[in-house]
């Protein structure tokens, strides 16, 4: 007999999609809505060090070349498409749980970064973005006379 288990925690990542979906719509992220409609967004770590700010997402089963990272210096944005090893017919399926098929995931970065000094490492199915965090501009104050109106 074949059994089907319930995952409470599916349903509850299939609420926050919707819920992001929902708020992303609202505040008029409609380009970001389009490119990613069927994609899933990766699991994230993010953390800051000292001169970095540093980002890990799970991409279990992809390749590097099947991943694109763009990075500006508020947000990054990783994308990419996994495809099924080999086909199997549905009647031979006892479980299906891995996931195939498209990731999108849009990061706001808690400081600015330095885009083009940014690096990417691939390991176990993990990524890994290092991302330089940008020098503060000093800013040299300007002493401004108050004049007296009458």
């Amino acid at each position: 007999m074949l059994r089907r288990y319930w995952d409470p925690f599916e349903e509850i990542r299939h609420l926050q999609r919707e819920m992001d979906r929902l708020f992303a719509d609202f505040f008029g992220e409609t380009t970001a809505i389009e490119e990613r409609r069927g994609a899933y967004a990766p699991a994230i770590d993010m953390y800051e060090t000292d001169e970095n700010i540093v980002v890990k997402a799970e991409l279990p089963g992809f390749k590097p070349e099947d991943v694109d990272i763009s990075v500006t210096e508020d947000s990054v944005i990783i994308q990419g498409e996994t495809k099924e090893e080999e086909e199997v017919k549905r009647e031979n399926f006892y479980r299906k749980e891995r996931r195939i098929g498209r990731i999108y995931r849009r990061i706001d970065l808690p400081k600015p970064v330095v885009p083009d000094k940014s690096e990417a490492v691939y390991k176990n199915g993990i990524l890994t973005l290092t991302l330089p965090k940008a020098k503060p501009e000093k800013l040299e104050g300007i002493k401004i006379k108050i004049k007296e109106e009458k």
